[in-house]
């Protein structure tokens, strides 16, 4: 992620970051699914009711997996911040965040740990809205500069 010239307006806390537009199309698929493949059970009239149950659980199955995937969000308030992904949820301290990574080609945005770890952060990225998750990502990593203890020296703000 480039440096930008200057540094980014700090939102009011607490404030929550998530790929909005791939959110919306990802819950709209999801209820299509689920609409379509219950309509199609119970318009076929050689099914009996096992299979248009079935027919209705797969959608169902289908339509969770899409709400799953619809779940990743970021957010940051004044103790920390909460990283939801997928399957997953994680609260950090600020101290324990040491760089906030979105280079060229990441799919998401990924948080260097003080354990020596990374944490991608699902809820910041570029696919669908690019300038979006880089404004983000930017917005982000000024907050954890911003909040961190760890080196005085070197926070802006």
């Amino acid at each position: 992620m480039p440096d930008s010239p200057e540094p980014p307006v700090l939102p009011a806390l607490p404030v929550t970051f998530r790929p909005g537009r791939t959110r919306a199309v990802l819950l709209t698929a999801s209820v299509a699914i689920f609409a379509v493949i219950t309509t199609i059970a119970l318009l076929l009239e050689r099914l009996n009711p096992g299979e248009r149950i079935s027919f209705v659980f797969i959608g169902a199955l289908l339509s969770g997996v899409l709400v799953l995937l619809s779940r990743p969000k970021v957010v940051a308030d004044e103790s920390g911040v909460t990283v939801v992904n997928i399957v997953s949820r994680r609260r950090l301290d600020w101290a324990e965040i040491l760089r906030v990574n979105l280079r060229p080609g990441d799919p998401w945005v990924f948080l260097d740990l003080s354990d020596g770890t990374s944490l991608p952060a699902l809820g910041i990225q570029p696919g669908i809205a690019k300038q979006r998750a880089i404004s983000d990502a930017r917005t982000l990593r000024a907050l954890t500069e911003a909040r961190s203890v760890r080196d005085p020296e070197h926070r802006q703000g």
